[in-house]
C-alpha cells in the first residue's frame, strides 16, 4: 500500500515540493540569474520550505495520535526499528 496514490487535495504533495526545491537550488547556485529573478525563486523556496514543513508537521502529529495510549501518554516508534520498541515521552 506504500505505492498507493495519495487522495487528491490540491496540496502538493512532499515529494513534490522536495523536487521544486531541488530545482530553484539548482537554478540559484548556477549563478546565471538576474537579482530580481533570484530574489523570486528565493522567495518560492522559502514558501516552499514553509509548505514542506507544515506536511512533516501534521505527519506527526497524525503518527502520534495513532500510537497514543488510552491512559493518554503518548510514545514514539523509530521508523528505523521494526522490533516495536517505542521511548515514551
Amino acid at each position: 500500500m506504500a505505492n498507493s496514490p495519495a487522495p487528491d487535495t490540491g496540496e502538493p504533495r512532499f515529494d513534490q515540493i522536495l523536487a521544486r526545491l531541488r530545482a530553484l537550488v539548482e537554478r540559484l547556485e548556477s549563478g546565471n540569474l538576474a537579482l530580481e529573478e533570484s530574489l523570486r525563486f528565493f522567495e518560492e523556496g522559502m514558501d516552499l520550505c514553509r509548505q514542506g514543513a507544515a506536511l512533516l508537521d501534521k505527519a506527526e502529529k497524525r503518527v502520534e495520535v495513532l500510537l497514543a495510549h488510552a491512559d493518554g501518554t503518548t510514545s514514539t516508534a523509530p521508523l528505523d526499528e521494526p522490533d516495536g520498541k517505542e521511548d515514551t515521552k
